[in-house]
């Protein structure tokens, strides 16, 4: 049973933490400005354990409660901002455990992207560090379309999706997600909304239906998106300049500042396709430059995008109700799952082609490609879907 107090006691960073004994309760302590939150204090041992911490750094603090119990604790980390549940603490840490289960935390974020240790610098180099983690450790997918499953843009569902189920998610969630690390970490960050270009109609959509992180680093403007898949997906940050070619491994990108509109724009390399089945396929892109998808500089909030991640998951016309898509970037290009046909792509940027090695699987396949080249498990049963629908590798 929780008891509230309502005020806590505590200076300008401090070095100490406030805890107020109440036998074998847990406590809860706030104030508008900073926060203690549940404490354990075991009756059978002198020390107090803390298992969930969250704290500002007030400059003062009103009206103390009598007796605060002072508890030394660590030096706030850069990495965590104020509003955040800093991560597990080591299990050595004598005064530390566990969190409690169902908070979303950075650690347990690195974790899944392959990193381990604090990053105290909020520079560009650890932005693309995480950018492109990101990108070859969680899957651009929309497999829960055909699974049955409901797509939310609830951000604890979706951290829970890809963080502890090991799953991947579309742009609305994985870049949803993204813009949460990026601002618990401390970075200067804004939701964009885009439009994404139809090859077909040759016109950007109507909807804002893909979302885009913008960040600010010592004065200069990047554009981040771990959630575009295959050949378009950006490896690291774009620098928000017009016109600057910005090679990556999967081709040359640039942004075109058109008014108050940028296009995303990619000039990529010739396709090699070794099966002969495959010569002619439709999800071959053979365009030398595309455009990507547009945007404003607009800051966007989630329900902004509420009504496209209803479209695109229930809308008989949308490319992700009639394809069920899976791609994951690799080291040398990328991998895709898209219906039953399965690729891999190989960069080779020094010949001037990319080698799209393309070949149909079967349903009894499925499980096993997805298990051993995307490292997905689904809970339910994939029902693959490819429809005829505009979409390229």
């Amino acid at each position: 049973m929780g008891v509230s107090l309502p005020r806590c006691h505590c200076v300008s960073r401090p070095a100490f933490l406030p805890v107020f004994t109440c036998g074998e309760k847990q406590l809860t302590c706030s104030s508008p400005r900073h926060s203690l939150r549940v404490l354990h204090i075991s009756s059978s041992s002198p020390r107090l354990v803390p298992l969930l911490l969250t704290w500002f750094l007030p400059t003062s603090c009103p009206s103390p409660v009598e007796n605060p119990v002072w508890v030394p604790c660590l030096p706030v980390p850069r990495l965590f901002s104020s509003s955040t549940v800093p991560p597990a603490p080591s299990p050595s840490d004598p005064l530390l455990t566990q969190q409690l289960p169902g908070k979303m935390n950075l650690e347990e974020y690195f974790k899944r992207i392959g990193l381990h240790g604090s990053f105290e610098k909020l520079d560009l180099a650890t932005l693309k560090l995480i950018h492109k983690q990101h990108v070859m450790s969680v899957p651009f997918e929309n497999l829960s379309v055909h699974c049955g499953e409901r797509i939310t843009m609830d951000l604890e569902v979706i951290f829970n999706k890809i963080v502890r189920r090991g799953r991947g998610g579309w742009c609305l969630e994985n870049n949803y997600l993204f813009g949460w690390v990026l601002r618990e970490m401390g970075y200067d960050t804004t939701t964009l909304g885009s439009r994404v270009f139809n090859s077909i109609l040759k016109d950007f959509g109507p909807l804002e239906s893909h979302l885009i992180n913008k960040i600010v680093i010592d004065g200069k403007t990047y554009i981040a998106d771990v959630s575009f898949g295959v050949s378009s997906q950006l490896w690291e940050p774009l620098e928000l300049v017009s016109g600057k070619d910005q090679p990556q491994a999967a081709g040359v990108f640039r942004l075109i500042e058109n008014g108050d509109f940028w296009v995303l724009e990619k000039t990529g390399r010739k396709p090699e396709v070794p099966n002969p089945d495959f010569a002619k396929s439709s999800l071959v892109n053979r365009k030398e430059t595309k455009q990507i998808y547009g945007f404003t500089l607009v800051p966007r909030e989630a329900d902004n995008f509420f009504e496209s991640n209803h479209t695109l998951q229930t809308d008989p016309t949308s490319l992700f109700t009639n394809k069920s898509i899976c791609s994951l970037q690799t080291p040398t290009g990328f991998r895709a799952l898209i219906g039953w046909t399965y690729s891999e792509v190989t960069y080779k940027p020094e010949e001037g082609v990319d080698v799209l090695d393309m070949r149909d699987i079967t349903d009894d396949e499925i499980e096993q490609i997805l298990r051993e080249r995307f490292n997905l498990k689904l809970q339910n049963k994939l029902k693959p879907a490819s429809n005829k629908s505009w979409y390229t590798l």
